[in-house]
């Protein structure tokens, strides 16, 4: 079965349309993504902005059409944390519609975990036995899912992304030893009240995945461009993924936008998405007693997971 996914976030919207076998294996046939920022401003002022709109709805327009010269049979339109936060989200849901033919699903954070996990599963085969962690480290939330080849046992949706907290904290270039600071301790903050719901001292395995995570690992792995084969799946220490994400987040966005594998929509926020990670690395590390020391980085992510329930539906 042929099948077309999107997943519009805060920070972009990305296409994925595919073959799904009976056995549940993806074949891509077209694979984009294009940032929109359609969370600009939500997390001071609960709304999607007028512009946000427009740049997200003239790429769904392309997308329409590129799904339609493929010839997919099913289409699925998953919309997450800016989408979930924006009191004006019925014009995002009648827009989408009228362009796509599908009605947009607002997911919950639980949801949303779910699909990650399914997504990012597959770069772990042989995780029977194991509790690994996915962290879909996005614009608006980030997801902890912890689960094994049964399936996830915990997850937890957290209002911490890149978007929101470039928006909330990072505001200099680069940002200042107090706003680095401030945010790292809101991070921690975050992690601290997910501990009851998401066993982090149980974890064994350690994925990350989505923009921020496959971007800092284009730089621990020293790529001069941005190299989807050889991210997938790679295993980084702790120790190089901390070093990685201590340089984008003291770059200036010159700096950065001057990198091979920078996508020019990440340029803003990186920073915030390497203080999150390397928080997030630091704190399993200990937490597990040093049990998980290094990363895996996955190219497959949420958009996969749509895919795959596009397909059993």
């Amino acid at each position: 079965m042929r099948v077309a996914a999107i997943d519009c976030g805060t920070n972009s919207i990305r296409l994925l349309i595919a073959d799904v076998t009976d056995a549940g294996v993806l074949t891509d046939v077209h694979r984009e993504m294009r940032v929109v920022r359609l969370g600009q401003g939500v997390d001071a002022s609960g709304m999607l902005a007028a512009d946000a709109l427009e740049r997200t709805f003239a790429a769904t327009d392309d997308y329409a059409a590129l799904i339609r010269d493929h010839g997919a049979e099913r289409v699925r339109f998953v919309a997450t944390s800016a989408t979930r936060d924006a009191g004006n989200r019925d014009v995002f849901i009648r827009g989408i519609t009228e362009r796509l033919g599908v009605e947009p699903e607002v997911v919950t954070g639980d949801e949303e975990a779910e699909l990650s996990f399914n997504g990012a599963a597959s770069v772990l085969p042989g995780m029977a036995d194991g509790a690994v962690l996915v962290v879909d480290l996005g614009g608006g939330s980030t997801e902890f899912v912890v689960g094994n080849a049964a399936g996830v046992k915990a997850a937890a949706s957290t209002d911490m992304g890149c978007v929101r907290f470039t928006e909330r904290f990072l505001r200099s270039d680069p940002p200042t030893a107090g706003e680095i600071a401030a945010a790292e301790a809101a991070i921690n903050a975050t992690i601290d009240a997910i501990l009851d719901v998401v066993p982090l001292d149980a974890v064994t395995e350690l994925v990350g995945v989505a923009g921020s995570v496959t971007t800092i690992t284009a730089q621990a792995l020293g790529l001069a461009t941005y190299r989807p084969d050889v991210i997938h799946a790679a295993v980084v220490p702790a120790a190089t993924i901390d070093e990685a994400c201590t340089a984008l987040l003291a770059m200036t966005r010159a700096e950065r936008g001057a990198l091979g594998f920078m996508h020019p929509g990440r340029v803003d926020v990186i920073g915030a998405g390497a203080l999150i990670w390397r928080t997030i690395v630091r704190r399993v590390g200990e937490l597990s007693g040093g049990r998980v020391a290094a990363a895996t980085a996955s190219e497959h992510d949420i958009l996969d997971g749509i895919a795959l329930g596009s397909a059993r539906a």
